[in-house]
Protein backbone atom coordinates (compact mmCIF):
# COMPACT_ATOMS: atom_id res chain seq x y z
CA UNK A 1 0.00 0.00 0.00
CA UNK A 2 1.38 3.37 -1.01
CA UNK A 3 0.42 6.79 0.36
CA UNK A 4 -0.13 9.10 -2.59
CA UNK A 5 -0.14 12.87 -2.57
CA UNK A 6 -2.19 14.16 -5.47
CA UNK A 7 -1.73 17.71 -6.73
CA UNK A 8 -5.03 19.54 -7.20
CA UNK A 9 -6.55 23.01 -7.46
CA UNK A 10 -9.57 24.57 -5.74
CA UNK A 11 -12.99 23.83 -7.24
CA UNK A 12 -15.63 26.55 -7.13
CA UNK A 13 -18.92 26.02 -5.35
CA UNK A 14 -17.82 23.76 -2.49
CA UNK A 15 -19.32 25.85 0.29
CA UNK A 16 -21.17 23.61 2.79
CA UNK A 17 -24.73 24.61 3.62
CA UNK A 18 -26.84 23.85 6.68
CA UNK A 19 -26.56 20.14 5.88
CA UNK A 20 -23.15 19.82 4.28
CA UNK A 21 -22.39 19.96 0.57
CA UNK A 22 -25.12 18.82 -1.82
CA UNK A 23 -24.72 18.62 -5.58
CA UNK A 24 -25.81 16.46 -8.46
CA UNK A 25 -24.27 13.00 -8.19
CA UNK A 26 -22.34 13.43 -11.42
CA UNK A 27 -20.73 16.56 -10.01
CA UNK A 28 -19.38 14.55 -7.08
CA UNK A 29 -18.18 11.90 -9.53
CA UNK A 30 -16.00 14.37 -11.42
CA UNK A 31 -12.21 13.95 -11.01
CA UNK A 32 -10.94 15.36 -7.70
CA UNK A 33 -14.35 16.74 -6.65
CA UNK A 34 -15.08 14.36 -3.76
CA UNK A 35 -11.41 14.14 -2.81
CA UNK A 36 -11.01 17.91 -2.66
CA UNK A 37 -13.98 18.31 -0.37
CA UNK A 38 -13.06 15.43 1.93
CA UNK A 39 -9.47 16.68 2.27
CA UNK A 40 -10.91 20.12 3.04
CA UNK A 41 -13.01 18.59 5.82
CA UNK A 42 -9.90 16.97 7.28
CA UNK A 43 -7.89 20.18 6.97
CA UNK A 44 -10.75 22.33 8.28
CA UNK A 45 -11.04 20.34 11.51
CA UNK A 46 -7.31 20.45 12.15
CA UNK A 47 -6.41 17.11 10.58
CA UNK A 48 -7.42 13.56 11.47
CA UNK A 49 -4.10 12.08 12.55
CA UNK A 50 -4.73 9.72 15.47
CA UNK A 51 -8.45 10.41 15.40
CA UNK A 52 -11.48 8.13 15.24
CA UNK A 53 -14.33 8.86 12.85
CA UNK A 54 -17.74 7.38 12.01
CA UNK A 55 -18.67 6.85 8.37
CA UNK A 56 -21.93 5.84 6.72
CA UNK A 57 -24.84 7.04 4.66
CA UNK A 58 -28.31 6.45 3.32
CA UNK A 59 -27.31 3.98 0.60
CA UNK A 60 -27.97 6.31 -2.30
CA UNK A 61 -26.16 5.92 -5.62
CA UNK A 62 -22.39 6.51 -5.40
CA UNK A 63 -22.37 6.15 -1.61
CA UNK A 64 -20.53 2.82 -1.67
CA UNK A 65 -17.82 4.18 -3.97
CA UNK A 66 -17.48 7.40 -2.00
CA UNK A 67 -17.09 5.44 1.25
CA UNK A 68 -14.12 3.50 -0.16
CA UNK A 69 -12.44 6.74 -1.27
CA UNK A 70 -13.00 8.35 2.13
CA UNK A 71 -11.58 5.32 3.94
CA UNK A 72 -8.43 5.42 1.82
CA UNK A 73 -8.10 9.16 2.39
CA UNK A 74 -8.61 8.81 6.15
CA UNK A 75 -5.87 6.18 6.24
CA UNK A 76 -3.51 8.35 4.19
CA UNK A 77 -4.18 11.30 6.51
CA UNK A 78 -3.23 9.25 9.58
CA UNK A 79 -6.61 8.48 11.15
CA UNK A 80 -6.43 5.77 13.81
CA UNK A 81 -9.85 4.21 13.22
CA UNK A 82 -13.01 4.59 11.17
CA UNK A 83 -16.22 2.97 12.39
CA UNK A 84 -18.32 2.30 9.31
CA UNK A 85 -21.82 0.90 8.95
CA UNK A 86 -22.11 -2.45 7.21
CA UNK A 87 -22.44 -1.81 3.48
CA UNK A 88 -21.56 1.85 4.18
CA UNK A 89 -25.09 2.21 5.60
CA UNK A 90 -26.00 4.35 8.61
CA UNK A 91 -29.08 6.46 9.10
CA UNK A 92 -28.23 10.00 10.12
CA UNK A 93 -29.57 9.60 13.71
CA UNK A 94 -27.81 6.24 13.99
CA UNK A 95 -24.55 7.88 12.93
CA UNK A 96 -25.08 10.63 15.51
CA UNK A 97 -25.67 7.99 18.17
CA UNK A 98 -22.48 6.11 17.23
CA UNK A 99 -20.42 9.30 17.35
CA UNK A 100 -21.72 10.01 20.85
CA UNK A 101 -21.69 6.45 22.18
CA UNK A 102 -18.18 5.70 20.97
CA UNK A 103 -16.93 9.22 21.81
CA UNK A 104 -15.35 9.67 18.40
CA UNK A 105 -13.89 12.82 16.89
CA UNK A 106 -16.84 13.23 14.56
CA UNK A 107 -18.17 11.54 11.49
CA UNK A 108 -18.86 11.85 7.79
CA UNK A 109 -22.39 11.18 6.57
CA UNK A 110 -23.06 10.47 2.89
CA UNK A 111 -26.55 11.70 2.18
CA UNK A 112 -28.63 14.36 0.50
CA UNK A 113 -31.41 13.71 3.03
CA UNK A 114 -34.85 13.86 1.42
CA UNK A 115 -33.56 14.71 -2.07
CA UNK A 116 -33.93 12.10 -4.85
CA UNK A 117 -31.02 9.72 -5.52
CA UNK A 118 -29.49 8.14 -8.60
CA UNK A 119 -26.89 8.94 -11.24
CA UNK A 120 -28.91 11.95 -12.45
CA UNK A 121 -30.10 13.05 -9.02
CA UNK A 122 -28.46 14.26 -5.81
CA UNK A 123 -25.60 13.34 -3.52
CA UNK A 124 -24.22 14.94 -0.39
CA UNK A 125 -21.40 14.86 2.15
CA UNK A 126 -21.51 16.43 5.59
CA UNK A 127 -19.34 16.42 8.68
CA UNK A 128 -20.80 15.94 12.15
CA UNK A 129 -18.83 17.11 15.16
CA UNK A 130 -17.97 15.08 18.30
CA UNK A 131 -21.31 15.95 19.93
CA UNK A 132 -22.98 14.06 17.07
CA UNK A 133 -24.53 17.14 15.49
CA UNK A 134 -24.05 18.91 12.17
CA UNK A 135 -20.99 21.11 11.98
CA UNK A 136 -21.71 24.64 13.23
CA UNK A 137 -20.93 27.65 11.08
CA UNK A 138 -17.44 28.24 12.43
CA UNK A 139 -16.49 24.70 11.36
CA UNK A 140 -18.19 24.86 7.96
CA UNK A 141 -16.50 28.21 7.39
CA UNK A 142 -13.10 26.65 8.05
CA UNK A 143 -13.94 23.80 5.68
CA UNK A 144 -14.99 26.28 3.01
CA UNK A 145 -11.78 28.26 3.42
CA UNK A 146 -9.85 25.03 3.01
CA UNK A 147 -11.66 24.31 -0.28
CA UNK A 148 -10.44 27.64 -1.60
CA UNK A 149 -6.81 27.03 -0.66
CA UNK A 150 -6.37 23.30 -1.33
CA UNK A 151 -3.32 22.33 -3.37
CA UNK A 152 -3.13 18.58 -2.71
CA UNK A 153 -4.92 15.67 -1.13
CA UNK A 154 -3.69 12.39 0.33
CA UNK A 155 -5.02 8.95 -0.52
CA UNK A 156 -3.86 5.40 0.05
CA UNK A 157 -3.42 3.23 -3.01
CA UNK A 158 -5.19 0.06 -1.88
CA UNK A 159 -7.92 -2.45 -2.70
CA UNK A 160 -11.48 -1.87 -1.55
CA UNK A 161 -12.33 -2.86 1.99
CA UNK A 162 -14.92 -5.62 2.47
CA UNK A 163 -17.75 -3.63 4.04
CA UNK A 164 -20.18 -6.56 4.00
CA UNK A 165 -18.44 -8.48 6.79
CA UNK A 166 -18.75 -7.31 10.39
CA UNK A 167 -15.58 -6.83 12.41
CA UNK A 168 -12.22 -5.06 12.26
CA UNK A 169 -9.89 -4.97 9.28
CA UNK A 170 -6.66 -3.07 8.71
CA UNK A 171 -6.20 -0.45 5.99
CA UNK A 172 -2.60 0.69 6.04
CA UNK A 173 -2.03 1.60 9.65
CA UNK A 174 -5.70 2.44 10.25
CA UNK A 175 -8.34 0.13 11.68
CA UNK A 176 -11.68 -0.07 9.90
CA UNK A 177 -14.40 -1.43 12.16
CA UNK A 178 -17.49 -2.58 10.27
CA UNK A 179 -20.53 -2.53 12.56
CA UNK A 180 -24.17 -3.51 12.39
CA UNK A 181 -25.84 -0.21 11.43
CA UNK A 182 -29.07 -1.00 13.30
CA UNK A 183 -28.09 -2.68 16.60
CA UNK A 184 -26.81 0.29 18.62
CA UNK A 185 -29.66 2.51 17.48
CA UNK A 186 -32.31 -0.10 18.31
CA UNK A 187 -30.79 -0.54 21.75
CA UNK A 188 -30.97 3.22 22.30
CA UNK A 189 -34.66 3.32 21.33
CA UNK A 190 -35.43 0.49 23.72
CA UNK A 191 -33.87 2.51 26.55
CA UNK A 192 -36.09 5.54 25.85
CA UNK A 193 -39.55 4.08 25.40
CA UNK A 194 -41.94 1.67 27.10
CA UNK A 195 -41.59 -1.20 24.64
CA UNK A 196 -43.85 -3.42 26.79
CA UNK A 197 -46.72 -0.94 26.47
CA UNK A 198 -46.23 -0.62 22.72
CA UNK A 199 -46.08 -4.42 22.35
CA UNK A 200 -49.36 -4.65 24.22
CA UNK A 201 -50.84 -2.09 21.86
CA UNK A 202 -49.98 -4.26 18.87
CA UNK A 203 -51.16 -7.42 20.61
CA UNK A 204 -54.51 -5.71 21.06
CA UNK A 205 -54.95 -5.45 17.31
CA UNK A 206 -53.53 -1.97 16.71
CA UNK A 207 -52.40 -1.71 13.07
CA UNK A 208 -49.59 0.40 11.67
CA UNK A 209 -48.26 1.19 8.20
CA UNK A 210 -44.71 2.51 8.04
CA UNK A 211 -43.46 3.62 4.60
CA UNK A 212 -39.66 3.47 4.45
CA UNK A 213 -39.80 4.86 0.89
CA UNK A 214 -37.05 2.45 -0.26
CA UNK A 215 -34.68 4.49 1.91
CA UNK A 216 -32.40 3.81 4.84
CA UNK A 217 -34.99 3.28 7.59
CA UNK A 218 -36.34 0.05 6.09
CA UNK A 219 -33.97 -2.20 8.10
CA UNK A 220 -34.35 -0.04 11.23
CA UNK A 221 -38.15 -0.08 11.14
CA UNK A 222 -38.23 -3.80 10.40
CA UNK A 223 -35.98 -4.63 13.34
CA UNK A 224 -37.70 -2.34 15.82
CA UNK A 225 -41.36 -2.44 14.79
CA UNK A 226 -41.57 -6.04 13.60
CA UNK A 227 -38.88 -7.95 15.46
CA UNK A 228 -38.75 -6.14 18.80
CA UNK A 229 -42.27 -4.75 19.13
CA UNK A 230 -44.26 -7.44 17.34
CA UNK A 231 -46.12 -5.19 14.89
CA UNK A 232 -48.09 -7.15 12.26
CA UNK A 233 -46.30 -8.65 9.30
CA UNK A 234 -46.28 -6.33 6.31
CA UNK A 235 -46.46 -3.21 8.46
CA UNK A 236 -43.26 -1.85 6.89
CA UNK A 237 -43.68 -1.13 3.20
CA UNK A 238 -40.99 -0.20 0.66
CA UNK A 239 -38.56 -1.60 3.20
CA UNK A 240 -35.60 -2.41 0.95
CA UNK A 241 -33.16 0.51 0.56
CA UNK A 242 -32.40 1.17 -3.12
CA UNK A 243 -29.72 3.43 -4.64
CA UNK A 244 -32.37 5.48 -6.45
CA UNK A 245 -35.08 5.02 -3.79
CA UNK A 246 -37.06 3.02 -6.32
CA UNK A 247 -37.29 6.05 -8.57
CA UNK A 248 -39.21 7.92 -5.89
CA UNK A 249 -38.63 11.10 -3.96
CA UNK A 250 -37.86 10.08 -0.36
CA UNK A 251 -39.49 13.10 1.25
CA UNK A 252 -42.20 12.15 3.79
CA UNK A 253 -45.00 14.52 2.88
CA UNK A 254 -48.48 14.09 1.39
CA UNK A 255 -47.17 14.67 -2.14
CA UNK A 256 -44.37 12.10 -2.26
CA UNK A 257 -45.55 9.49 0.27
CA UNK A 258 -48.55 8.75 -1.94
CA UNK A 259 -48.69 5.01 -1.22
CA UNK A 260 -49.03 5.71 2.50
CA UNK A 261 -51.58 8.45 1.82
CA UNK A 262 -53.72 6.03 -0.19
CA UNK A 263 -53.55 3.40 2.54
CA UNK A 264 -54.46 5.86 5.29
CA UNK A 265 -57.37 7.31 3.32
CA UNK A 266 -58.66 3.89 2.26
CA UNK A 267 -61.78 2.11 3.53
CA UNK A 268 -59.74 -0.19 5.80
CA UNK A 269 -57.12 2.28 6.95
CA UNK A 270 -54.61 1.23 9.63
CA UNK A 271 -54.79 2.94 13.01
CA UNK A 272 -51.45 4.71 12.55
CA UNK A 273 -49.38 5.69 9.55
CA UNK A 274 -45.83 6.98 9.34
CA UNK A 275 -43.05 7.54 6.84
CA UNK A 276 -39.41 8.52 6.96
CA UNK A 277 -37.03 10.05 4.44
CA UNK A 278 -33.82 9.17 2.62
CA UNK A 279 -31.47 9.23 5.60
CA UNK A 280 -33.98 8.53 8.37
CA UNK A 281 -34.07 11.87 10.14
CA UNK A 282 -37.52 13.10 9.05
CA UNK A 283 -40.99 11.75 9.73
CA UNK A 284 -44.60 12.01 8.70
CA UNK A 285 -47.41 11.01 11.07
CA UNK A 286 -50.95 10.07 10.04
CA UNK A 287 -54.16 8.73 11.48
CA UNK A 288 -57.06 7.32 9.47
CA UNK A 289 -57.86 10.05 6.90
CA UNK A 290 -55.77 12.53 8.89
CA UNK A 291 -52.37 14.02 8.09
CA UNK A 292 -50.64 15.45 11.16
CA UNK A 293 -48.66 18.55 10.24
CA UNK A 294 -45.07 18.42 11.58
CA UNK A 295 -45.65 21.59 13.59
CA UNK A 296 -48.69 20.01 15.25
CA UNK A 297 -46.73 16.82 15.84
CA UNK A 298 -44.02 18.74 17.71
CA UNK A 299 -46.67 20.42 19.85
CA UNK A 300 -48.37 17.11 20.68
CA UNK A 301 -45.05 15.50 21.61
CA UNK A 302 -44.15 18.46 23.82
CA UNK A 303 -47.55 18.25 25.54
CA UNK A 304 -47.32 14.49 26.15
CA UNK A 305 -43.61 13.63 26.35
CA UNK A 306 -43.86 12.52 29.97
CA UNK A 307 -45.80 9.47 28.81
CA UNK A 308 -42.46 7.93 27.76
CA UNK A 309 -39.99 6.73 30.44
CA UNK A 310 -37.13 8.88 29.14
CA UNK A 311 -39.15 12.05 29.74
CA UNK A 312 -41.18 10.96 32.77
CA UNK A 313 -39.68 13.74 34.88
CA UNK A 314 -40.68 16.38 32.36
CA UNK A 315 -38.77 18.41 29.83
CA UNK A 316 -36.96 21.66 30.57
CA UNK A 317 -37.95 23.27 27.33
CA UNK A 318 -38.74 22.98 23.66
CA UNK A 319 -37.18 24.64 20.62
CA UNK A 320 -38.49 25.13 17.11
CA UNK A 321 -37.08 26.62 13.95
CA UNK A 322 -38.41 30.08 13.15
CA UNK A 323 -40.58 29.03 10.16
CA UNK A 324 -42.25 26.27 12.22
CA UNK A 325 -45.72 27.16 13.47
CA UNK A 326 -46.07 28.55 16.95
CA UNK A 327 -48.25 25.67 18.17
CA UNK A 328 -45.40 24.45 20.39
CA UNK A 329 -45.10 27.94 21.90
CA UNK A 330 -48.68 27.67 23.19
CA UNK A 331 -47.90 24.33 24.82
CA UNK A 332 -44.73 25.71 26.38
CA UNK A 333 -46.56 28.72 27.81
CA UNK A 334 -49.34 26.63 29.35
CA UNK A 335 -46.94 24.03 30.77
CA UNK A 336 -44.38 26.54 32.00
CA UNK A 337 -41.61 25.36 29.68
CA UNK A 338 -38.81 27.37 28.16
CA UNK A 339 -39.33 27.93 24.44
CA UNK A 340 -36.71 28.93 21.88
CA UNK A 341 -37.02 30.09 18.27
CA UNK A 342 -33.95 29.32 16.16
CA UNK A 343 -32.94 29.65 12.51
CA UNK A 344 -33.59 26.76 10.14
CA UNK A 345 -30.93 24.07 10.41
CA UNK A 346 -30.59 21.39 13.07
CA UNK A 347 -27.17 22.65 14.09
CA UNK A 348 -28.83 25.60 15.84
CA UNK A 349 -30.47 23.23 18.34
CA UNK A 350 -27.15 21.70 19.36
CA UNK A 351 -26.06 24.30 21.93
CA UNK A 352 -29.53 24.37 23.52
CA UNK A 353 -29.53 20.58 23.86
CA UNK A 354 -25.94 20.40 25.10
CA UNK A 355 -26.67 23.11 27.66
CA UNK A 356 -29.77 21.31 28.95
CA UNK A 357 -32.08 24.19 28.06
CA UNK A 358 -34.36 22.01 25.93
CA UNK A 359 -35.05 18.32 25.49
CA UNK A 360 -37.36 18.39 22.47
CA UNK A 361 -36.95 20.30 19.24
CA UNK A 362 -38.43 20.34 15.78
CA UNK A 363 -38.73 21.87 12.36
CA UNK A 364 -41.72 22.28 10.10
CA UNK A 365 -39.94 20.28 7.39
CA UNK A 366 -40.84 16.99 9.09
CA UNK A 367 -37.93 16.92 11.53
CA UNK A 368 -38.37 16.29 15.25
CA UNK A 369 -35.89 15.05 17.82
CA UNK A 370 -34.60 15.17 21.36
CA UNK A 371 -31.43 15.10 23.40
CA UNK A 372 -30.69 11.39 22.82
CA UNK A 373 -28.76 12.36 19.66
CA UNK A 374 -27.90 15.65 17.98
CA UNK A 375 -29.89 15.10 14.81
CA UNK A 376 -33.56 14.97 14.04
CA UNK A 377 -34.81 11.41 14.23
CA UNK A 378 -37.70 9.99 12.25
CA UNK A 379 -38.14 6.63 13.99
CA UNK A 380 -37.74 8.22 17.41
CA UNK A 381 -40.73 10.46 16.65
CA UNK A 382 -42.77 7.46 15.49
CA UNK A 383 -41.94 5.55 18.67
CA UNK A 384 -42.77 8.50 20.93
CA UNK A 385 -46.14 8.81 19.19
CA UNK A 386 -46.76 5.08 19.69
CA UNK A 387 -45.74 5.34 23.35
CA UNK A 388 -48.20 8.22 23.85
CA UNK A 389 -51.03 6.34 22.13
CA UNK A 390 -50.29 3.21 24.17
CA UNK A 391 -50.29 5.19 27.42
CA UNK A 392 -53.48 7.18 26.75
CA UNK A 393 -55.52 4.60 24.87
CA UNK A 394 -56.46 7.23 22.30
CA UNK A 395 -55.99 7.12 18.54
CA UNK A 396 -54.30 9.76 16.40
CA UNK A 397 -57.51 11.57 15.44
CA UNK A 398 -58.76 11.69 19.03
CA UNK A 399 -55.34 12.83 20.24
CA UNK A 400 -55.28 15.73 17.79
CA UNK A 401 -58.83 16.80 18.57
CA UNK A 402 -58.13 16.72 22.30
CA UNK A 403 -54.95 18.73 21.75
CA UNK A 404 -56.76 21.45 19.77
CA UNK A 405 -59.51 21.68 22.38
CA UNK A 406 -56.85 22.25 25.03
CA UNK A 407 -54.43 24.51 23.18
CA UNK A 408 -56.31 25.88 20.17
CA UNK A 409 -55.34 25.19 16.56
CA UNK A 410 -52.57 26.80 14.53
CA UNK A 411 -53.52 26.20 10.90
CA UNK A 412 -50.28 25.90 9.03
CA UNK A 413 -48.86 25.06 5.61
CA UNK A 414 -45.66 25.50 3.61
CA UNK A 415 -45.83 26.35 -0.08
CA UNK A 416 -42.71 25.57 -2.11
CA UNK A 417 -42.02 27.26 -5.42
CA UNK A 418 -39.23 25.10 -6.83
CA UNK A 419 -36.63 25.62 -9.54
CA UNK A 420 -36.97 29.41 -9.70
CA UNK A 421 -34.15 31.22 -11.44
CA UNK A 422 -31.87 32.28 -8.62
CA UNK A 423 -31.79 35.91 -9.76
CA UNK A 424 -35.60 36.14 -9.74
CA UNK A 425 -35.89 34.53 -6.30
CA UNK A 426 -33.29 36.87 -4.85
CA UNK A 427 -35.00 39.86 -6.46
CA UNK A 428 -38.26 38.92 -4.73
CA UNK A 429 -36.56 38.69 -1.36
CA UNK A 430 -34.64 41.94 -1.87
CA UNK A 431 -37.83 43.75 -2.89
CA UNK A 432 -39.76 42.55 0.16
CA UNK A 433 -36.80 43.19 2.45
CA UNK A 434 -36.74 46.79 1.30
CA UNK A 435 -40.46 47.25 2.08
CA UNK A 436 -40.58 45.63 5.53
CA UNK A 437 -40.57 48.88 7.47
CA UNK A 438 -43.48 50.24 5.40
CA UNK A 439 -45.76 47.23 5.84
CA UNK A 440 -47.12 47.69 9.41
CA UNK A 441 -50.58 49.23 9.27
CA UNK A 442 -51.20 48.27 5.66
CA UNK A 443 -53.92 45.89 4.50
CA UNK A 444 -53.49 42.74 2.42
CA UNK A 445 -56.43 40.54 1.38
CA UNK A 446 -58.50 41.89 4.23
CA UNK A 447 -55.89 41.34 6.95
CA UNK A 448 -53.92 44.08 8.66
CA UNK A 449 -50.13 43.84 8.93
CA UNK A 450 -49.13 44.34 12.56
CA UNK A 451 -45.35 43.92 12.26
CA UNK A 452 -42.66 42.83 9.80
CA UNK A 453 -38.97 42.09 10.18
CA UNK A 454 -36.01 39.98 9.09
CA UNK A 455 -35.19 37.28 11.60
CA UNK A 456 -31.77 37.22 13.24
CA UNK A 457 -30.67 34.98 16.08
CA UNK A 458 -28.25 35.37 18.94
CA UNK A 459 -27.37 32.00 20.46
CA UNK A 460 -28.11 32.23 24.21
CA UNK A 461 -25.29 29.79 24.99
CA UNK A 462 -22.28 31.01 23.02
CA UNK A 463 -23.45 34.43 21.81
CA UNK A 464 -22.95 33.64 18.13
CA UNK A 465 -25.16 35.58 15.74
CA UNK A 466 -26.97 34.41 12.60
CA UNK A 467 -28.50 37.10 10.38
CA UNK A 468 -30.80 37.17 7.34
CA UNK A 469 -32.64 34.02 8.42
CA UNK A 470 -36.00 34.78 6.80
CA UNK A 471 -38.56 37.54 6.34
CA UNK A 472 -41.51 37.60 8.77
CA UNK A 473 -44.82 39.38 8.36
CA UNK A 474 -47.30 39.30 11.26
CA UNK A 475 -50.98 39.91 10.63
CA UNK A 476 -53.92 40.51 12.93
CA UNK A 477 -55.59 37.53 14.60
CA UNK A 478 -52.35 35.65 15.26
CA UNK A 479 -51.53 35.07 11.58
CA UNK A 480 -48.03 35.02 10.16
CA UNK A 481 -46.28 34.73 6.79
CA UNK A 482 -42.60 33.76 6.56
CA UNK A 483 -40.51 33.73 3.38
CA UNK A 484 -37.06 32.28 2.88
CA UNK A 485 -34.95 30.67 0.18
CA UNK A 486 -34.11 27.03 0.83
CA UNK A 487 -30.53 25.82 0.97
CA UNK A 488 -31.31 22.11 0.45
CA UNK A 489 -31.81 21.98 -3.30
CA UNK A 490 -29.19 21.53 -6.00
CA UNK A 491 -30.74 23.36 -8.96
CA UNK A 492 -32.04 26.92 -9.03
CA UNK A 493 -33.73 28.30 -5.95
CA UNK A 494 -36.71 27.14 -3.91
CA UNK A 495 -38.88 29.89 -2.45
CA UNK A 496 -40.55 28.65 0.69
CA UNK A 497 -43.61 30.50 1.93
CA UNK A 498 -44.81 29.53 5.41
CA UNK A 499 -48.43 30.34 6.20
CA UNK A 500 -50.04 30.35 9.64
CA UNK A 501 -53.33 31.40 11.18
CA UNK A 502 -54.74 30.69 14.62
CA UNK A 503 -58.16 29.74 15.93
CA UNK A 504 -59.51 28.93 19.38
CA UNK A 505 -63.01 28.22 18.08
CA UNK A 506 -63.69 24.44 18.12
CA UNK A 507 -66.23 24.91 15.33
CA UNK A 508 -63.35 25.70 12.97
CA UNK A 509 -60.93 22.94 13.97
CA UNK A 510 -62.04 20.49 11.26
CA UNK A 511 -61.71 23.01 8.44
CA UNK A 512 -59.44 21.83 5.62
CA UNK A 513 -56.06 23.53 6.07
CA UNK A 514 -55.74 25.19 2.67
CA UNK A 515 -59.31 26.49 2.99
CA UNK A 516 -58.62 27.81 6.49
CA UNK A 517 -55.52 29.58 5.18
CA UNK A 518 -57.02 30.89 1.95
CA UNK A 519 -57.04 34.49 3.17
CA UNK A 520 -53.45 34.26 4.43
CA UNK A 521 -52.35 32.68 1.14
CA UNK A 522 -53.87 35.59 -0.76
CA UNK A 523 -52.22 38.06 1.60
CA UNK A 524 -48.83 36.39 1.16
CA UNK A 525 -49.02 36.57 -2.62
CA UNK A 526 -50.05 40.20 -2.47
CA UNK A 527 -47.40 41.23 0.04
CA UNK A 528 -44.50 39.36 -1.59
CA UNK A 529 -45.60 40.00 -5.20
CA UNK A 530 -44.84 36.38 -6.03
CA UNK A 531 -46.41 36.34 -9.50
CA UNK A 532 -44.73 39.61 -10.43
CA UNK A 533 -41.27 38.31 -9.61
CA UNK A 534 -41.54 34.64 -10.58
CA UNK A 535 -44.51 34.28 -12.91
CA UNK A 536 -45.87 31.61 -10.57
CA UNK A 537 -49.39 31.59 -9.20
CA UNK A 538 -49.36 28.12 -7.62
CA UNK A 539 -46.71 26.30 -5.58
CA UNK A 540 -45.10 23.03 -6.69
CA UNK A 541 -45.55 21.50 -3.23
CA UNK A 542 -47.99 22.16 -0.41
CA UNK A 543 -46.72 20.63 2.80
Amino acid sequence: MERLTIETTPIDGQKPGTSGLRKKTKVFMQPHYLENFVQSIFDGIGGVEGKTLVLGGDGRYFGDRAAQVILRMAAANGAARVIVGQGAILSTPAASNLIRKRQTDGGIILSASHNPGGPDEDFGVKFNTPNGGPAPEDVTNRIFEATKAIAQYHVLEAQDIDLATLGPVSLGGMEVEVVDPVADYAELMESLFDFDAIRALFKGGFRICFDAMHAVTGPYATEILRNRLGAPEGCVINATPLPDFGGGHPDPNPVWANELMEAMHGPDAPDFGAASDGDGDRNMIMGPSMYVAPSDSLAVLAANAERAPAYANGIAGVARSMPTSRAADVVAEKKGLACYETPTGWKFFGNLLDDGRVRLCGEESAGTGADHVREKDGLWAVLLWLNILAATGRGVVETMQDHWRTYGRNFYSRHDFEGIETEKAEALMDDLRGRLSDLPGTNAAGRTVEAADEFSYTDPVDGSVATQQGLRVYLDGGARVVLRLSGTGTTGATLRVYLEDRSEDPATFDTEVQEALSGIIAAAHEIARIQHHTGRTEPDVRA
